[in-house]
This record gives C-alpha cells, sequence and structure tokens, in this order.
C-alpha cells in the first residue's frame, strides 16, 4: 500500500456527532480513502453517490454529520459517503449521568472492540471500529440494562470498487452464477435482503430469516393454542340396553357379532318369533377433539424449526468452523429460541396431538387467525434470500473473497461465450455448514473444447500443485492443451483484492506513475510460475508459462502504459485489470493465449498485437433501440412482445442486436418518454410485406427511465446493453468512437453524471461526440484538428489527439489539475 507524502498525514475530523438526555456519542475518523490525496481531491471530484445514515432512540437532542462539501456537520441529508472499508474509526460515548451505558453490535469482535474506560468518578465507552474489506450496512446500539436508547446505521462504502457499478454487480454475478454462495453467516457489515422463492437455503439465511419472525411464529402458536381449531367426533362407548337409541352401523354390527347379549323379556322387540331386548350395546356419544390434521401440522411445524435450530447450535459450537472463541452471546440466543420452542411442544395441548401422517393443506391453514400467520412464517424462514429489498439483514462474504471467486466464475464466463462446454456440473460447492462456498477439490474446474481445434481447456479454481519441495495453490489455473505436445500450457491467473493508488510523490507513484498492483503480489507471481512443474518421463519441467495477478482497477486504456502490464511481454509476469466494469483486457489476453500456438507467442509476445482497434468483447451485447411513436403502437409491441421494422430502414450490422429496447418519443403522447424497456430477441421474422419482427421472451425494465433530454431517434439506433443500463440520457447511448469512448471512461472516473453533446439531435443521425460536460468543466472534442480541449470558466488546455492515444494516463492527470483550478 502506498504511502503518504510527508506532512500530509491524514486529518481526523468528527464525522457523527449525536447528543441525547443519557448520553453523547462521537465517531472520528477521516472522511475520505487512500485512493485520493486528501480530502480536497475527493471534493473536488463530481460523485453522487448518496451514503445511508439511520437512527432511532429516544429522547435523541441533536444529530449532525459530516459534509464532505461544506467541509463541517450538518444535520442528516443526502450526504456523500464518508465511512470506507479498510478505515478505522474512534467511537466514544460519554455518559451525562449515572446510568450504566453499553456498547452492541452484532459481531462479536465490535462488540467487543468499544470497551469501559474509568474516568475518575465517571467513565467513557470507547474503542476503534475497523471494517476489513467488508462492505454495506453496520448497526450498532447503546444500551442500558432495561432497554436499548440509540441505534445507528452506517453505510461502509468499497474503496477499490465502484460501489453501483461494480460491487452490486459482483454480488449480483456471483449469486447469479451460485446462488447464495456471496453469503457468509456473521459479518461486520450486511445488504438490504428479500425472500427468494426458489434456490437451496443456508443455515446462514435461515438464521437472519428465523431472528426476525420468531416473537411473531410464538404469538400464533399462543394464538392457535387460546382458539384451537377443533372437530366433532363420534365415539362409541358401552351403555346398559334401555340407554340404547338409533344405533349407526357399528353398534348393530355389535349386536350381530354379539348374540349372547340378548335375553328374552316381555316388552322388547321381535325376534325369531320372541321378545328379546340387548342388556348392553355400543352407544353413540359426540364431542370435540383438537387432533386435526392442521394442528398436526402445526405440531410437525414446531418440530422442524427445532431441528433447525439444533442443527444450527450445533454447527455453530464446531471447532473447526470457529477461528475465534465462539460468540455466547451468539449461541444464548440460539439456545433461547429452542428452549422457547421445545417448552411449547411440551404443552399438554400439543401433547394430545399425534403425528402428522399425512400431506395438509386447507383453508384453516391459509385463512384461521393463528394459523395462516404460522404457516406464512414457516413458509418465509424455509426460503432463501435474494439481495435487494430492505425488510432482512443478510451478511455477505467480505470483498476479497467475493472478488477472489468473482474472478474464477467471470473467466469461466468468457470462455463459454466463445468455446464449447464440454462438462455440465462445472462448479461444485459445499452445503455442509452455516454458509455454502465453493468446492476446492479437483472437481472444482471447468472444461471447454476449441470448436475448430478439438484442443482441451481447463479452468481450475484453487488447484494444489505439488512440486519437488513445496505445494502451490493459487486462485486459477488455465490449462491450454496444444497440439502436437504431451503437457498443457499452465496459466496462472491470482486475484488479489488489493491496489497501489500511486499516490503523488510516494515510492510507487514515483515509480510506476500510475495505480497498479501491488509489487510483493508480483514477486508472489514469479514464485508461482517457476514452483509449478510437471515431471516429463524424468526430470521436472516447467508448465506454467505464465502468472498474473487480477486487481480491481476499471482503468483499462491507461494501465496499458503501466510497467507491470508490459511486464508480461518481457517476462510473462505482471498484472491485469479485471472487474465487472473492465473486463475487455482479460477477455482479449485469454483468447491471445487459446488462439495463438506456441510459436506465435514466441515470435510475437504474450500480449495482443495488431487486432486490438478491431477486436469485439463478446461479452458486449449490441441492443437495437427502436422509435416507438404513438401509443398504439407501444401497447402492440407490449402485447405481442415484439417489435416491427420496415426491411429497407435496416443499415449493415443489425443482424447483431441481441436485445431490443423501446425509444417512446414525445409524438406518442403518453404520460412519459423515453427508454425503459427492453427485451432479449428470441426470434427474427421476415414478413412477406417486407417487415422484419424481432420476437422478444420478456420485456424488462430498466432501473430508471432514460431521459430523451432534447434528443431523438429517426428509425432505430445501435447502441450496447452496459450502456443501456448505465444511461441516465439518450445520448449516452451513441456509439463512440475509440477516442470518444476513452475519454468518456475517463471522465467516468470523476463524475457519475457526464452529459453527452451530439452533432446530431437524432442518435442514428450522429457521427460525433462534440461536447462532455460535468459539474463546471466542458470537454471539446475537435476531431477535425485531432484536439481535445479541457475548459473551465476562462482556462482552456488543449490536448492532442496523438496524445491521447499515446499516454492516456497524462491526458487524466491534465483532467484533473483543470478540475482542482
Amino acid at each position: 500500500m502506498a504511502l503518504l507524502p510527508s506532512g500530509s498525514a491524514p486529518k481526523e475530523v468528527e464525522l457523527v456527532v449525536i447528543e441525547t438526555t443519557a448520553f453523547s456519542l462521537v465517531i472520528k475518523g477521516r472522511p475520505y480513502h487512500e485512493r485520493y490525496e486528501g480530502l480536497q481531491q475527493y471534493r473536488t471530484l463530481d460523485f453522487h453517490d448518496v451514503m445511508q445514515f439511520d437512527w432511532s432512540g429516544n429522547s435523541v437532542e441533536k444529530i449532525l454529520v459530516y459534509d464532505v462539501e461544506q467541509q463541517q456537520l450538518v444535520p442528516p441529508s443526502d450526504l456523500r459517503p464518508i465511512f470506507f472499508e479498510n478505515s478505522v474509526y474512534q467511537v466514544i460515548v460519554h455518559p451525562k449521568g449515572d446510568t450504566e451505558l453499553s456498547f452492541y453490535h452484532e459481531h462479536p469482535s465490535l462488540r467487543k472492540a468499544i470497551g469501559r474506560v474509568e474516568l475518575g468518578s465517571s467513565y467513557l465507552l470507547m474503542g476503534n471500529l475497523q471494517f476489513q474489506n467488508e462492505v454495506g450496512l453496520s448497526t450498532f446500539e447503546v444500551r442500558t440494562e432495561r432497554k436499548t436508547l440509540l441505534q445507528v446505521t452506517l453505510e461502509i462504502f468499497p474503496s477499490k470498487l465502484d460501489y453501483k457499478r461494480d460491487y452490486q454487480k459482483l454480488l449480483e454475478e456471483v449469486n447469479d452464477e451460485i446462488y447464495n454462495l456471496a453469503y457468509h453467516f456473521l459479518k461486520k457489515t450486511y445488504v438490504g435482503a428479500k425472500v427468494k422463492l426458489d434456490g437451496q437455503p443456508s443455515l446462514a439465511e435461515f438464521y437472519r430469516l428465523i431472528t426476525v419472525h420468531f416473537q411473531a411464529f410464538l404469538r400464533a402458536i399462543e394464538r392457535i393454542e387460546r382458539q384451537p381449531h377443533h372437530k366433532l367426533v363420534k365415539q362409541h362407548e358401552k351403555a346398559r340396553g334401555d340407554q340404547l337409541q338409533r344405533l349407526d352401523s357399528k353398534a348393530r354390527s355389535y349386536l350381530r357379532k354379539n348374540p349372547h347379549v340378548f335375553v328374552e323379556v316381555k316388552n322388547g322387540g321381535e325376534l325369531a318369533n320372541r321378545n328379546m331386548m340387548p342388556k348392553e350395546g355400543l352407544r353413540i356419544r359426540k364431542g370435540l377433539t383438537y387432533d386435526t390434521h392442521e394442528n398436526r401440522y402445526v405440531k410437525w411445524m414446531i418440530g422442524r424449526l427445532i431441528e433447525k435450530l439444533e442443527f444450527l447450535y450445533e454447527k455453530l459450537t464446531v471447532q473447526k468452523w470457529r477461528k475465534t472463541e465462539a460468540d455466547e452471546d451468539l449461541l444464548e440466543k440460539v439456545k433461547d429460541m429452542i428452549r422457547k420452542l421445545t417448552l411449547k411442544k411440551k404443552n399438554p395441548f400439543w401433547k394430545e396431538v399425534g403425528l402428522l401422517d399425512r400431506s395438509v393443506m386447507s383453508l384453516v391453514l391459509q385463512m384461521a387467525p393463528g394459523y395462516r400467520d404460522a404457516f406464512q412464517i414457516y413458509l418465509t424462514v424455509s426460503k432463501g434470500l435474494a439481495l435487494q429489498g430492505k425488510l432482512y439483514q443478510m451478511s455477505v462474504k467480505d470483498v476479497a473473497e467475493l472478488y477472489e471467486v468473482w474472478t474464477f466464475l467471470k473467466l469461466g464466463q468468457l470462455l463459454r461465450k466463445k468455446y464449447h462446454q464440454v462438462s455440465q456440473d462445472v462448479v461444485k460447492v459445499n452445503r455442509d455448514g452455516l454458509f455454502v462456498r465453493l468446492d476446492t477439490n479437483q472437481s472444482a474446474k471447468r472444461v471447454f473444447k476449441h470448436p475448430v481445434t478439438d484442443e482441451k481447456i481447463v479452468l481450475t479454481y484453487q488447484h494444489t500443485e505439488r512440486n519437488p519441495t513445496t505445494t502451490q495453490k493459487p486462485d486459477s489455473v488455465l490449462s491450454i492443451a496444444k497440439k502436437g505436445k504431451d503437457y498443457s500450457y499452465d496459466y496462472v491467473f491470482d486475484a488479489k483484492y488489493r491496489i497501489d493508488f500511486a499516490v503523488e510523490d510516494s515510492y510507487y507513484g514515483n515509480r510506476y506513475k500510475t495505480p497498479g498492483p501491488l509489487e510483493e503480489d508480483i514477486n508472489t507471481m514469479h514464485r508461482y510460475r517457476d514452483s509449478i512443474v510437471a515431471k516429463q518421463k524424468g526430470p521436472y519441467e516447467r508448465t506454467a508459462f505464465g502468472a498474473y495477478v487480477l486487481f480491481p482497477w476499471e482503468d483499462e486504456t491507461g494501465y496499458s502504459e503501466h510497467h507491470f502490464y508490459k511486464s508480461i511481454d518481457e517476462v510473462n509476469i505482471g498484472g491485469l485489470p479485471f472487474l465487472p466494469s473492465a473486463t475487455e483486457m482479460v477477455e482479449q489476453f485469454v483468447e491471445h493465449l487459446i488462439e495463438k500456438s506456441p510459436e506465435e507467442i514466441q515470435e510475437e509476445g504474450i500480449l495482443p498485437r495488431g487486432t486490438k482497434d478491431d477486436w469485439v468483447s463478446s461479452l458486449d451485447e449490441y441492443v437495437l433501440l427502436g422509435l416507438v411513436s404513438s401509443e398504439d403502437q407501444y401497447r402492440s409491441c407490449m402485447q405481442e412482445a415484439a417489435y416491427v421494422l420496415n426491411a429497407d430502414a435496416l443499415k449493415r450490422g443489425w443482424q447483431e442486436a441481441s436485445y431490443v429496447a423501446l425509444y417512446v418519443s414525445k409524438e406518442a403522447k403518453m404520460t412519459r418518454n423515453g427508454v425503459w424497456n427492453y427485451g432479449k430477441v428470441k426470434d427474427v421474422e421476415v414478413g412477406e410485406d417486407g417487415s422484419v419482427r424481432f420476437v422478444v421472451d420478456s420485456w424488462l425494465n430498466l432501473g430508471s427511465v432514460i431521459q430523451p433530454v432534447h434528443y431523438g431517434i429517426a428509425g432505430y439506433a445501435m447502441t450496447t446493453l452496459t450502456h443501456l443500463k448505465e444511461a441516465k440520457e439518450l445520448p449516452e447511448l451513441f456509439m463512440k468512437s475509440k477516442d470518444e469512448l476513452s475519454v468518456w471512461r475517463m471522465l467516468r472516473r470523476v463524475s457519475d453524471w457526464i452529459k453527452v453533446d451530439l452533432d446530431s439531435e437524432q442518435l442514428d443521425e450522429a457521427s460525433s461526440v462534440q461536447h462532455f460536460r460535468f459539474k463546471d468543466v466542458e470537454v471539446r472534442m475537435n476531431g477535425v484538428e485531432s484536439k481535445i480541449e479541457i475548459v473551465k470558466g476562462e482556462f482552456v488546455r488543449v490536448v492532442e489527439y496523438e496524445e491521447l492515444r499515446r499516454k492516456p494516463s497524462g491526458v487524466f492527470r491534465e483532467v484533473l489539475r483543470v478540475i482542482g483550478e
């Protein structure tokens, strides 16, 4: 990690101040993270991320939160992030009276981090909160013995990823590939979640759900006990003959089988020419019973929850899972739930209810008071969680572990796009624990075959390689079989959630100029490559031909100048940036390794040459953006799940569209206009009337409407799915040239809301970008003279296109200088 320059030690400020009648609370720390050289640089950037800050409590007198823009404490509102991973924050709680206060956080290490410090006759609660690679929401409480006085929720932002563009996408992609793989049991932070209908839930999800719904489940059981479902049953009992009345089939059968009970009387019934009367028989008596199918089902639900909680308790106490001492607070919570449910089951009411012997589905379970609630809660706690919504708190794996898993899954996705997958059951997970994790045995691999050469490609996750001296276990190994060789070429890809931001005047900044992987991680790659060997007819030979660090950085263009990128060509060891928003460099590199022969790679070097301008990512799917000019046309598209265009209007390249999106113009006279619907193309039908019909699977909604501002579409336009999901305004969908795209990506590093001005108001008729604008800065693209003008007020800086192509990082530094003017 880069050191801060001498004399610029991070300035800690009061980030949160809360005054209540019982105590004062202060949180101190840096309001920015290591990515920036200081608060001033963080302030100048045009980001619009809003930090979540929530609180609840009694007798709160004042709450102030640090505002980065104003550099002072203000009442909480929509404020920029001030809490980041891998940072330390000091918490001080000062009581105002004799009340005994305590600090609570569900994670034991944070709970123990804040301790009591005696000060004369008074005391303080004081300590440091540290979030190591943990991102999301974190809630703590200040309590007395009897109740919670204050609850505060902070949002911890990542320092190496874009929170919305990269972190959320990373979570989604991991969970889409393997459901609940992103989840962990109890961490220092959590994310919002909602119930998921399918999937195999883990114990971590069960714990989160049962803690929310347990008290409600107990209340539902108590209501059932007060007003239980019952039924009338016929019971047969022996009675004297004079007490018998109407007989049913069972009573008549009893008399037939026991003729000796009949005696001769004066006034009896005629039987075989004699007056007979039974001296005893079976009498019907109707009574209430609570042993119904519905009550049996509720009893079964109680038993199943006890079993699940006991299994959870067993896993929590297993030593192999715990790296630290057991959390007694957590164990007591689980034991308390088991104890309360067991007491319920021992209630005399439930003892009289039998065991469930059939499946049950009745209106009583779905509608009756108590039964309905208990049934719905049981179904809820038996389901999994999806990482959306705010109802539940779900811990996820720390970002470093998530990043490691994501790199393996994403490499597999890149390969799957271009090569035939041989193994179907490619990734196995270990669910024997509190949370799901990838199985690291030899089955955790993906096998592909080249569609032309039939060469085998194997991607292995944490595959153990043994050599004569040590055992190596890199994150991902790509093994490529080449014809004519009796062994494979192995390439190591090791994910490291670490980056040096090359702060000005630091050692790394002076030597390498731009952000990149740590030197020690590069040295590890040397060790990996040199130690992975294969025994070929006697002596060991090295089969790892390259080793590369995958690290979290989005600026692929700027990184192409970095020493550790160029070192790949020289010694086949280096680093590659890899994020959900930055996959092109890795994708092109892997494709080059597979497609080239060993001789070509040795002759040309390991890096792709010559085809970079023409190369197109297979992940960047194209979208046809079609004009909808009337409400009737829009309704027809929605109802028929299709979009129709005249074949005469289609231009070259339309066949590449994998998706269709609808642009509703203002001429449609609908309540809104812009782009908000898109769908995956299922079929393309060409009609006899010269029309082309794009049939979609279903129409999906974008997160927000892409506003047209003063732009439109004359017929249709092409864009990419990435642009469609990220754009806020219509001109952002314009397919930019390589130079324009380079500048746009550069500006995205300093602003998340960039205005784009085109040379035509119709998107499909525009040929170039004229200006990029954000905050009070304008970047003018002069394609005629091949110049870029960076303008702020009267200050103008001119940069040649050639300089942009040769050294994009230098242009980025010029942008930062202009912003700081």
